[in-house]
């Protein structure tokens, strides 16, 4: 009976009552089915007819512009069968529950999987509902009641690989390290020492739990993987869309096993346990080298590392979809189109300023021309680029590399970043003699840049005879398109949290994520950037000295057209691609 709601015909009219496929994509379907499912099957596992749906690659009926995924056909289905359906956020799964409650063997057979306990109950996503015979094993198993929930297969099949293989990579190890140890790091406690060579870097249960945080990583779209030492346990957390969220909580036994496999992968010191370290790891993401950024430093329990993810996809853009308005993207153009001078990208940490500054250098690129960096560290390899990293262990610094760098005949060149008097000198030095230089500054917008550069200790003539432009920055989130809907607020309520809106209506239109299964609720999907651009004109030149007003700049950048970070986020706000929250956090007036 059960299988009577798979049955092809069955499935195929639910989707086409709910507008999902065609009346030729209906029989496209039921012709191909057998072919395709002997195909499929050559792959190893059973094959219903959502799994030959979901490999015809078809496209919404309803919406063409939409694929027509497993998720859509599981939710559709669920809705028919009036089964609760649960698109499964793994950011938000206990390890411990997934995996300590049935056996992996049973859950991948049956496509199960605990996900929550409520109030006595516990939650089994399923890819098959009507299976009443397994879930009264789980229940008489766990001695608690199963609330069945429909969930599509792949997820399940994906996150049973994921947490089962951490975890039980993680138990073998607990076992190997299972001695007790000294924990240098930890300032709170004093053990027996263990020598290095009890801790290998290259155990294999080590190996591959750290290979599947880093394919969590990837999957989940990270940015930055963070573990982090406590007093009891270490915690695993990754940045999603700028977010920080608590992935896993592993013992503290293996914080020093997992450390000194990451170090030996980025070719770090692993006896050195006193000072920061910075490193590198490249690896492969689906087919893209990507590179990892590796940072360790020392905190009150042991060594903590941060894995920032370098995607290329990310790092090297066209121009035109980094988030530039139409007039400054005509700007930044302008500036970075200049035969010589100086162009500076400025803001917080996090903000960006690689991605634009790596984009910029990849448009300006060409067989004719060359480019030098001078990064701490190399961010991404680029072969179009002579990249040169800083070693201040042996001399090799921003200042000091800059002077070697003018008798490499470079075109371009790029500093990472201007930290102090004699790297902007230097930097300086070059733009004066005919080279373009770009660099970044940790500046809140574009006209502080000048007063930065003027409170390091560079004279106003220099900047006057050198500088072309300033590019101010900020990410802000998007709002998810699954969800994005619209509503009406009232323009003198923008107006009381600073957001001025040029409109005679006294209500505007604006948009959020209400929250869906693809963003995980949080109504945000990826980050764009906003931008100040602010060309060093005639204007600003003039008014550039020791004794400059900061506000008198900023006023006139405004009368020359520069368009503030408030204001152009604001109009992402109006064009619905963010929301008015996220203008309030990121930007100010």
């Amino acid at each position: 009976m059960q299988n009577d709601y798979f049955l092809p015909q069955n499935v195929c009219n639910i989707l086409l009552n709910n507008n999902l496929i065609s009346d030729e994509q209906f029989k496209e379907i039921l012709e191909k089915k057998d072919n395709l499912k002997l195909k499929l099957e050559k792959k190893g596992s059973s094959i219903t007819i959502i799994d030959i749906i979901v490999s015809l690659n078809l496209y919404r009926s309803d919406n063409t512009k939409l694929q027509l995924d497993e998720d859509i056909i599981y939710q559709t289905l669920a809705k028919e069968w009036d089964i609760k359906y649960k698109k499964i956020d793994p950011l938000k799964l206990h390890l411990g529950l997934v995996t300590s409650t049935i056996p992996r063997s049973f859950a991948m057979k049956h496509k199960v999987l605990p996900i929550a306990k409520n109030n006595g109950s516990l939650i089994i996503a399923t890819s098959n509902p009507f299976n009443i015979e397994v879930f009264e094993d789980i229940s008489r198993a766990c001695q608690l009641k199963v609330e069945p929930v429909l969930s599509s297969k792949s997820d399940i099949t994906k996150l049973i690989n994921e947490f089962f293989g951490f975890k039980h990579s993680i138990a073998e190890a607990e076992i190997q390290f299972s001695a007790p140890s000294i924990d240098l790091g930890n300032l709170e406690q004093y053990i027996k020492l263990k020598s290095l060579d009890e801790l290998p870097s290259n155990d294999q249960h080590v190996v591959k739990a750290v290979n599947h945080l880093l394919t969590y990583a990837f999957d989940q779209r990270a940015s930055d993987v963070h573990i982090e030492p406590k007093r009891d346990i270490s915690l695993v957390r990754m940045r999603i869309d700028g977010v920080l969220h608590t992935i896993y909580e592993i013992p503290k036994k293996l914080h020093t096993p997992i450390l000194s496999r990451i170090k030996n992968m980025s070719r770090l010191d692993m006896a050195e346990k006193r000072k920061p370290q910075d490193g590198r790891i490249k690896t492969d993401k689906g087919g893209i080298e990507i590179e990892i950024r590796v940072s360790t430093v020392p905190v009150a329990f042991g060594e903590k590392v941060v894995m920032r993810i370098m995607d290329p996809d990310i790092l090297f853009q066209d121009l035109e979809k980094l988030g530039f308005s139409s007039t400054d993207l005509i700007r930044y153009n302008r500036i970075i189109s200049m035969p010589h001078g100086m162009i500076l990208v400025c803001g917080p940490t996090g903000s960006g300023k690689s991605t634009t500054l790596y984009s910029s250098l990849s448009y300006l690129s060409s067989p004719e021309i060359n480019i030098t960096t001078v990064e701490d560290p190399i961010e991404m390899i680029n072969e179009s680029f002579n990249q040169i990293a800083v070693q201040p262990a042996v001399g090799v610094t921003f200042g000091t590399i800059l002077r070697n760098i003018l008798r490499q005949d470079p075109d371009i060149i790029m500093i990472g970043e201007m930290r102090d008097l004699e790297t902007a000198e230097n930097a300086i030095q070059a733009a004066l003699t005919g080279h373009l230089v770009l660099s970044s500054l940790h500046t809140n917008d574009a006209p502080s840049s000048i007063t930065r550069l003027l409170n390091i200790g560079i004279a106003p003539f220099l900047i006057q005879a050198t500088l072309c432009g300033v590019v101010a920055q900020r990410l802000l989130r998007k709002i998810c398109n699954y969800c994005r809907d619209s509503f009406t607020m009232d323009t003198s309520e923008l107006k009381a949290m600073s957001i001025e809106v040029n409109t005679n209506n006294s209500n505007v239109k604006l948009y959020k994520g209400k929250g869906c299964t693809r963003c995980r609720g949080t109504g945000y999907i990826g980050r764009t950037a906003i931008f100040e651009v602010l060309p060093y004109v005639e204007s600003i030149r003039k008014m550039t000295s020791f004794d400059m007003d900061l506000e008198s700049i900023r006023d006139q950048s405004k009368k020359e057209g520069m368009i503030t970070l408030r204001e152009n986020a604001t109009q992402k706000m109006l064009s619905g691609i963010t929301t008015y929250e996220e203008v309030l956090r990121v930007t100010v007036t």
